[in-house]
C-alpha cells in the first residue's frame, strides 16, 4: 500500500482537473468576487495609515475621518463579498456530491459484480456520511483557499504602497512557516493513513474476537488472540506517536507564520522608523497582519491540516478501483468430503454408553446434498451435504463460529427449509411432516434456554406432562439438576426466570428434553453456560436415553465424547471418529491441539 500520500494524489489529478475544466464560468465569477475582497483588504489597511498619517498627525480631522470612512465601507463590503463567494460554492460543492453518489452506486455495483453475494459494508457509508464529508471539506479548503490567497494579496500590495521596508520584516517570517507547513502535509498525510489504517485492523480484531469469544475459548486460543491485539495496540500506538510529533512540527510552523511576524513587527520599530516609515504605515501593517493576513493563514493552515488530509483520504476511497475477486480452481473436494459423512458401518461406542440398534435399517437423521444459502447470490452456508445419522448415535458438531453449525440444526429440525436438496428424519422427509409431527419427533435447544413464570414441575414436564413423580425425580438426579430444584423449595416452587442465572435455565431446559419422548434431541450449544463437569454428566445422561443426540459442541471435550463427529470447515465437511479425523482434519487437530494445550 502507498502510504506517501503521492499515489492518492496521482489518482485524484485527473479527476479534479476534468471536474474544475467543466466549471470555467463558477471559477471565473468565484474569482471576480475574490478579487473585491483583495481590494476590500486593501482598503481597510490602507484607510487607517492615512486617517493617521494626513489627517489625525497633522491635524485635519475631517481628512482623518474621511479615511476612515472609507476603511468603515470596506469592511461593510464583506457581507455582499462573503453572499457571493458563497453563491458561486454552491456551483462547485453540489455537483461534486451529485458525482460522488453516482460514484458510490458505481462502486456497490461492481463490487456486487465482482463478489457475487458479498456484502458491501462501506456502501452506506460512502453515499451518506463519506459524501458529507468530501462535499464539507471541499467547500472549506475553496473558502479558506481561496481567502488566503486573495487576502493576502490585498495586504501585501497594501504593505508595499505604505512602505516596502515593511515587506522585509513581514515577508520572511510568514514564507519560512508556510514553507515549514508545506513540508509536513505529505508526511502528515502518510502517518493519518497508517493511524487510519492501524484503528480500522484494531477495531476488526476487537470485533472479530469479541464474535469467536466461545471458540477462542473452547480451542484455548485466548494467549495467542490476547497476543495479536497487543501487537495491533502497540503499532496503533506508534502511528499515533509519529502523527502527533508531525503535529508538533505544524504548530511549530503555525506559530512562525501566524506570531513571529507581529513579534518582529513590534521590535523593529525603531529601525523602520529610522528608515523613514511613518506611524500611520506601522499602524497600517498592523492592522494588515491582525485583522486580515494572520487570521487568514491561521484558518489555511488548520484547514488544510485537518479537512485537507481528511478530503485527500476519503477521496481516496471513491477513486480506488473494486479489485476482482481470486479466482481459484473449482475442486470436488466439497462433494467428496460431504459424501464420507456417511458412516460405512454403525459406530461403536464404549461400554458405558447405550449400543444402537444395529439391526434398524432406517436412520434416524439422512441430509441428501442439502445446500442452505441466505439470498439467491450469496455463498452457501452448507454446500450439497450429505449426512446420515444412525438411530441411537451420538453425533457431535464443531467448527468455527459462523460456518454453519446452528443452521445444520435448524435444517434438521425442519424450522429452516434448505435452499436444495432433502432432510429425511424417521425415514420421511421432514417437508411433509405436520408440525404435530415434528414436535412429537425431535426437540431443539437453542443456547438461550426458554423458562417461563410457573411452577418447578410446569418447566419440567412441558413437553411430557403426563409424566409420573419417579420419571421426574430420576431424570432431575441424572442430569445433577436435584441441588437446584431442592434450592428453588421443591418441584411445586414457583420459578421466576429473571432470578435464575443462565446456567440454572440451561439445566432445567435440559432436564425437561431428558423428559421428553422425541427420538431426537438437537443440543446447538444448550451447555454453554455449564461448568465442564456439569456439561459432560447432562451430556452422558442425554446419550443413554433412547434416540440419537446430536450436539453443536461448546468445548471439544464434549465433542470427544460422542460416537462420531462432524467438522465444517466453510469449504466442505469432514465426519469421522476423533481417531479418523485427527489423521485426516487439518482443523480438527488444530481445535484438539489448542483445547490440549491448554489442558496441559
Amino acid at each position: 500500500m502507498d502510504h506517501s500520500g503521492s499515489g492518492p494524489m496521482r489518482r485524484l489529478a485527473a479527476p479534479a482537473r476534468r471536474f474544475l475544466s467543466g466549471r470555467r464560468g463558477v471559477l471565473a465569477r468565484l474569482g471576480a468576487w475574490s478579487v473585491v475582497e483583495s481590494a476590500q483588504t486593501f482598503l481597510v489597511g490602507y484607510g487607517v495609515a492615512r486617517a493617521v498619517d494626513r489627517g489625525f498627525l497633522v491635524g485635519d480631522t475631517l481628512t482623518g475621518l474621511g479615511w476612515l470612512v472609507v476603511a468603515g465601507i470596506a469592511v461593510v463590503l464583506a457581507v455582499p463579498v462573503v453572499r457571493g463567494v458563497f453563491a458561486q460554492l454552491a456551483g462547485l460543492t453540489e455537483p461534486l456530491r451529485d458525482q460522488l453518489v453516482r460514484r458510490a452506486v458505481d462502486q456497490s455495483m461492481a463490487h456486487a459484480l465482482a463478489r457475487p453475494g458479498g456484502e458491501d459494508r462501506a456502501a452506506v457509508s460512502r453515499l451518506t456520511n463519506q459524501v458529507e464529508i468530501v462535499r464539507d471539506s471541499f467547500a472549506g479548503l475553496v473558502l479558506t483557499l481561496r481567502s488566503f490567497v486573495f487576502t493576502a494579496a490585498g495586504a501585501l500590495v497594501g504593505l508595499f504602497s505604505l512602505d516596502p521596508a515593511l515587506l522585509v520584516v513581514v515577508v520572511p517570517p510568514l514564507v519560512g512557516g508556510l514553507a515549514l507547513f508545506l513540508v509536513t502535509l505529505r508526511p502528515m498525510a502518510a502517518a493519518q493513513r497508517r493511524a487510519l489504517a492501524a484503528d480500522e485492523a484494531l477495531g476488526e480484531h476487537a470485533a472479530r474476537t469479541r464474535r469467536a469469544l466461545r471458540d477462542i475459548t473452547a480451542c484455548g486460543t485466548e494467549t495467542e488472540a490476547a497476543r495479536h491485539g497487543a501487537r495491533l495496540i502497540a503499532e496503533a500506538a506508534a502511528t499515533s506517536r509519529v502523527l502527533a510529533r508531525w503535529a508538533a512540527v505544524r504548530t511549530l510552523a503555525l506559530g512562525i507564520a501566524g506570531q513571529l511576524p507581529m513579534l518582529l513587527l513590534v521590535l523593529t520599530v525603531p529601525w523602520l522608523k529610522g528608515r523613514g516609515v511613518t506611524t500611520g504605515a506601522l499602524l497600517g501593517a498592523f492592522t494588515y497582519l491582525a485583522q486580515a493576513l494572520l487570521p487568514a493563514l491561521h484558518t489555511l493552515m488548520t484547514a488544510i491540516g485537518a479537512a485537507g488530509t481528511r478530503l485527500l483520504v476519503v477521496l481516496d476511497r471513491f477513486t480506488t478501483p473494486v479489485s476482482p475477486p481470486h479466482v481459484t480452481a473449482a475442486t470436488p473436494q466439497t462433494s467428496a468430503t460431504a459424501r464420507a459423512c456417511l458412516p460405512e458401518q454403525a459406530p461403536t461406542r464404549s461400554p458405558s454408553r447405550r449400543a444402537p440398534r444395529a439391526s434398524c435399517p432406517i436412520p434416524a437423521v439422512e441430509l441428501r446434498a442439502v445446500t442452505v444459502t441466505y439470498g439467491a447470490r450469496a455463498e452457501p452456508v452448507l454446500d450439497a451435504l450429505d449426512l446420515r445419522i444412525e438411530e441411537g448415535e451420538h453425533l457431535a458438531v464443531v467448527g468455527p463460529s459462523g460456518i454453519g453449525k446452528s443452521t445444520l440444526t435448524r435444517v434438521i429440525a425442519g424450522t429452516l427449509a434448505p435452499s436444495s436438496g432433502e432432510v429425511d428424519v424417521a425415514g420421511r422427509t421432514i417437508a411433509s411432516r405436520s408440525t404435530a409431527e415434528l414436535s412429537a419427533l425431535r426437540v431443539l435447544l437453542p443456547q438461550q434456554a426458554y423458562v417461563f413464570t410457573g411452577s418447578v414441575r410446569d418447566n419440567l414436564t412441558y413437553l411430557r406432562p403426563e409424566v409420573a413423580r419417579t420419571g421426574i425425580d430420576a431424570a432431575v438426579r441424572e442430569l445433577g439438576a436435584d441441588r437446584l430444584v431442592e434450592r428453588l423449595g421443591g418441584l411445586d416452587a414457583p420459578v421466576r426466570p429473571d432470578d435464575l442465572s443462565q446456567g440454572e435455565r440451561q439445566l432445567l431446559v435440559l432436564a425437561r428434553a431428558h423428559l421428553s419422548t422425541a427420538p431426537l434431541l438437537l443440543l446447538d450449544e444448550a451447555t454453554c453456560h455449564l461448568d465442564a463437569a456439569l456439561e459432560a454428566r447432562a451430556e452422558e445422561a442425554l446419550a443413554r436415553r433412547s434416540g440419537a443426540l446430536v450436539v453443536v459442541a461448546h468445548r471439544m471435550s464434549s465433542a470427544m465424547r460422542a460416537d462420531r463427529i462432524l467438522v465444517l470447515d466453510g469449504v466442505g465437511a469432514a465426519c469421522g471418529t476423533h481417531q479418523e479425523l485427527l489423521a485426516r482434519s487439518p482443523l480438527y487437530r488444530d481445535l484438539v491441539g489448542h483445547w490440549s494445550g491448554t489442558r496441559e
